[in-house]
């Protein structure tokens, strides 16, 4: 992908922006996804024309046609990163450039129109010096600016076909610690009714459809005391994949860290694959194979396996205290604040993230 600048985003910020005094008590509270900045960016591409129209502007609904393509025909995209304020007052992000990739192939994978990274990263810096009021102080501990990009096919036209008219936006939401009494493990429902994906399907792309296959399993994991469901390989419900927005790993006793290779319906994430390129300084052995749903029980109950956690841009690890399934569960390592694998692994990140450690691979980007 090229790295050359095509837009340029114009700014037009809006008289009404909220108060000091409304702005400081959603951050004091930000939860998740539930409040706004006063901003967003749109961009919109034309076939034949190419991306134009790109600006900052302010947030609030958008107009469209009821015969949009993308609430028909679901040709739409997305990705989500944090954006963290450093100690010196500073903003940075986390390998958007592995988003802006995903991004692409996510594009390509639904027949949209790809953008290039610099456009993308351009994105960013504009919103986020917009509204940069809106990032949380480096005193607040975990709490960030979530930025949300996404892309949809727009063109008021029925009829099942790559669209013709396609608008990009970008909103950013505060975001607090997902984990705000602490690190708690989480229990998983082995859906064996429902799949998140399949061979040839979408499932390496980042696209809603993914997530909206995963409600039912959701739904099926809390009724059965469950926080959240994991997906077996569709071909032969045998092979552990991923849950319905994150990545597994499973700690081995000698060391291993191993997680189920990319099997084309299992997504990508940037928190995966940076956690597999931290592993060896934490003096463990990366590992990306097939895992079984039989080999997790059995080295779960034998002790062979010492900890099982989950990854997402959101919740950072997430450590998975018991799995359950139609007749049985195992629990999968400590069942407190979390095991010493997955709580190192998560501070390792989060230090970067937060510029507390030194950055020596290059993974920052900074915003503002």
């Amino acid at each position: 992908m090229s790295t050359s600048s095509t837009l340029s985003f114009t700014v037009t910020e809006r008289t009404d922006r909220a108060s000091e005094a409304d702005r400081a008590a959603v951050l004091a509270n930000p939860g998740f996804g539930q409040r706004f900045t006063d901003h967003m960016v749109l961009a919109t591409w034309r076939k034949g024309e190419g991306w134009g129209d790109a600006r900052v502007t302010a947030y609030g609904p958008l107009q469209l046609e009821p015969s949009a393509a993308v609430l028909h025909y679901a040709q739409e995209i997305f990705e989500g990163m944090k954006a963290y304020r450093h100690a010196d007052g500073s903003v940075w992000t986390f390998r958007p450039e592995a988003n802006a990739a995903r991004f692409a192939r996510s594009a390509h994978r639904l027949a949209l129109p790809a953008m290039e990274e610099a456009d993308f990263l351009g994105s960013l810096r504009a919103l986020v010096e917009t509204d940069i009021d809106w990032v949380p102080d480096a005193t607040t501990g975990e709490s960030s600016l979530y930025l949300r990009p996404f892309m949809f096919a727009s063109e008021a036209f029925l009829g099942v076909r790559p669209a013709n008219e396609v608008t990009y936006c970008l909103i950013a939401s505060p975001a607090g610690s997902y984990f705000a009494s602490g690190l708690k493990p989480v229990s998983l429902w082995i859906s064996e009714h429902y799949s998140r994906a399949g061979v040839g399907g979408t499932g390496a792309a980042k696209c809603g459809g993914n997530y909206a296959a995963s409600l039912a399993a959701q739904i099926e994991a809390a009724e059965h005391g469950c926080d959240q469901s994991v997906f077996l390989d569709s071909l032969e419900q045998k092979y552990i994949e991923e849950l319905g927005g994150m990545n597994v790993f499973l700690v081995y006793r000698d060391g291993r860290l191993v997680t189920p290779e990319l099997s084309g319906s299992i997504l990508e994430g940037v928190t995966r694959s940076s956690i597999l390129e931290l592993a060896k300084d934490l003096d463990l052995e990366p590992e990306e194979r097939r895992i079984s749903l039989e080999e997790w029980r059995a080295g779960a109950e034998s002790g062979e396996i010492t900890e099982a956690f989950a990854c997402g841009t959101a919740a950072v690890v997430t450590p998975v205290g018991r799995l359950v399934w139609n007749g049985g569960e195992v629990r999968t390592g400590p069942q407190g604040e979390g095991g010493e694998v997955a709580t190192k692994i998560r501070e390792a990140l989060l230090d970067i993230q937060t510029g507390r450690t030194e950055d020596t691979r290059g993974w920052l980007t900074r915003l503002a």
